[in-house]
C-alpha cells in the first residue's frame, strides 16, 4: 500500500464521476475532470474541509457512515465499496485482523440431529449468520435461490449484498430487520467479528443495512413465518423455530416447517427430487 491510498482512491473516483451523473450541471468552464470537492461533499452530505482532509491523508479513519455516504455519492460498485472500506482499515484498524476466526465446527451430535430432521429444511448458523451445517432439505430449498453460493454461505451477507435476495424473500424488509438486529445483538455483547461485519455492510449495503442496524426497534427473529419464493415450487410459507445450541461457538439451530397445506405439498415435491 502507498502512503495515502485512501485519498488517492477517493480523488480518482471523484474525477471519474461526471456532474450529470449526480444531477448537477456540467458547465463549460471546469478546470478539473469529474466532480469538484465541493460538489462531492454536497452530494455526500459532508463538509468540504473534511473531504479535503480525507483526500490529503490528514484523516484516515472515517466512520462507516461517512464511507457509505461517499460510496453512494460516487456510485461505487459492491467490490469498490469493499475496497474503500478496507483502505480505511490499513495500518491496524481492521478489527477482524486481530480477532480469531469464527468457530465453524459443528459437533457430531448436532450433525446427527440434522440427519434425523431430514427431509425438513434445517440449518445451523453462527452469530454472524454464517451457515455451518444444513440438511439436504434446506439445500433443496435454498440452493436454487443462490443463498448457498458464498464461502462460507452467509444468510446475513445474502440478504444485504445479493440482488437475488429480494426475489427470494417476498417479506425482505422484515427479514432484513431481523438479520440486522441479530448482528447488532452479537456486536453489543462484544463480538468484534460481528462489529467488523456491521462496519463492512454499512459501506457495501449502505442505508438499507446501516439504518436497520442503528434502529433499536427491530428484534432478532427466533420464531415466526417466512415466505420464500422458489423457482421450482413457487411461493412457500414456512414456520420456523430457532434454538440456541450449548457451547462456546454461539450457534443456533433453525428448523423450517410447512405453515399450510400448500407449503407441505411444495416441500414434499422438493423432497422427492435429488439435490443437483
Amino acid at each position: 500500500m502507498g502512503d495515502n491510498d485512501l485519498g488517492a482512491f477517493l480523488r480518482a473516483r471523484r474525477e471519474a464521476v461526471a456532474p450529470a451523473d449526480v444531477g448537477l450541471p456540467g458547465g463549460p468552464r471546469r478546470r478539473t475532470p469529474g466532480l469538484r470537492r465541493a460538489e462531492l461533499a454536497m452530494v455526500a452530505g459532508i463538509s468540504v474541509e473534511y473531504l479535503t482532509r480525507l483526500e490529503q491523508g490528514r484523516d484516515r479513519r472515517p466512520s462507516p457512515e461517512i464511507i457509505g455516504a461517499l460510496a453512494d455519492a460516487l456510485g461505487l460498485a459492491a467490490e469498490e465499496r469493499v475496497h474503500l472500506y478496507r483502505l480505511t482499515k490499513v495500518g491496524g484498524g481492521f478489527t477482524c485482523q486481530a480477532a480469531a476466526p469464527p468457530d465453524r465446527t459443528v459437533r457430531p451430535t448436532v450433525r446427527a440431529l440434522l440427519d434425523r430432521l431430514e427431509p425438513a429444511p434445517a440449518l445451523v448458523a453462527n452469530a454472524l449468520g454464517e451457515l455451518t451445517a444444513f440438511t439436504a432439505g434446506f439445500e433443496r430449498l435454498a440452493g436454487p435461490l443462490g443463498l448457498l453460493d458464498g464461502r462460507p454461505p452467509s444468510l446475513t451477507r445474502f440478504v444485504f449484498t445479493d440482488d437475488r435476495a429480494r426475489a427470494a424473500f417476498p417479506d425482505w424488509d422484515r427479514i432484513a430487520d431481523e438479520r440486522a438486529a441479530d448482528l447488532r445483538a452479537a456486536a453489543s455483547l462484544g463480538d468484534t467479528r460481528a462489529a467488523t461485519l456491521a462496519d463492512e455492510l454499512s459501506v457495501v449495503a449502505g442505508p438499507r443495512f446501516s439504518a436497520r442496524y442503528a434502529s433499536p426497534a427491530a428484534l432478532p427473529g427466533r420464531t415466526g413465518v417466512e415466505r420464500w419464493s422458489h423457482p421450482r415450487v413457487g411461493e412457500v410459507a414456512l414456520a420456523y423455530e430457532t434454538l440456541d445450541l450449548s457451547g462456546p461457538a454461539e450457534q443456533r439451530l433453525t428448523v423450517y416447517l410447512p405453515a399450510d397445506g400448500a407449503a407441505e405439498s411444495a416441500l414434499d415435491l422438493l423432497a422427492a427430487e435429488r439435490v443437483g
